[in-house]
């Protein structure tokens, strides 16, 4: 399991979205060693790499979506079935995987890439209209949303730099069953499961958190 290229963005303008700015997404590989760190809470705080430009603060960055990480495998099959080209970091993903079950993955899984950083999983990329403009392609969301198959975002415990080729290897595996797939198909097309993310306990986000207790009818509890 290994880091295939860590990828940084610079803001570029964007009809798809509202913010002052334009996107991020526009993720291109970099071959020299990048700091990790925690960036802060949402809304101040915007992407853990440094270098790397997360536009939106309102929807996107934060301590509990420091890092966004998206396996070549998956990046492959979506290459075959759109019939063009998906260079590493074209999903907007920071760290582009190789041997990841990014999919698999379980909240509060914690991965050391490199010699020194430590990420743990807290939850899936919902796709936004900004994801749907930059790919282009017809019914887009409905299709990336039915492939469950959305990439992780991380929180750094412990910061570092990391580098293309380093090494990822899975310290911690929780004993629950919420993965990111679980939790992606709780958000989206499936809100019968939100009650089961509750049993990841406190690596579960907090906004996740809310929604899975209104609907399981415990808000306040």
């Amino acid at each position: 399991m290994k880091l295939l290229t860590v990828n940084l963005g610079q803001p570029i303008p964007s009809e798809f979205t509202d913010a002052e700015g334009g996107t991020g997404i526009d993720k291109r590989p970099v071959y020299g060693p990048v700091a990790v760190t925690a960036p802060g809470p949402k809304g101040t705080g915007g992407s853990g790499l440094a270098g790397d430009a997360v536009v939106d603060l309102r929807h996107h960055g934060g301590d509990d979506q420091a890092v966004y990480a998206y396996a070549r495998e998956d990046l492959d099959d979506w290459q075959r079935e759109l019939g063009r080209e998906l260079a590493n970091g074209f999903f907007g993903e920071n760290l582009t995987t190789s041997g990841v079950e990014v999919t698999g993955a379980r909240i509060g899984e914690r991965w050391r890439v490199g010699p020194q950083l430590l990420l743990e999983v807290t939850s899936p990329r919902i796709p936004c209209r900004t994801f749907h403009g930059w790919l282009g392609e017809r019914g887009w969301l409905k299709r990336f949303t039915q492939a469950a198959v959305p990439g992780a975002y991380l929180r750094v415990i412990e910061a570092g730099e990391i580098r293309a080729g380093d090494a990822v290897e899975v310290v911690h595996r929780p004993d629950h069953e919420v993965t990111i797939e679980l939790m992606f198909r709780a958000l989206t097309s499936r809100r019968e499961l939100l009650p089961r993310l509750l049993e990841a306990g406190g690596a579960l986000p907090e906004e996740a958190r809310r929604k899975a207790l209104k609907y399981a009818g415990q808000e306040g509890d």
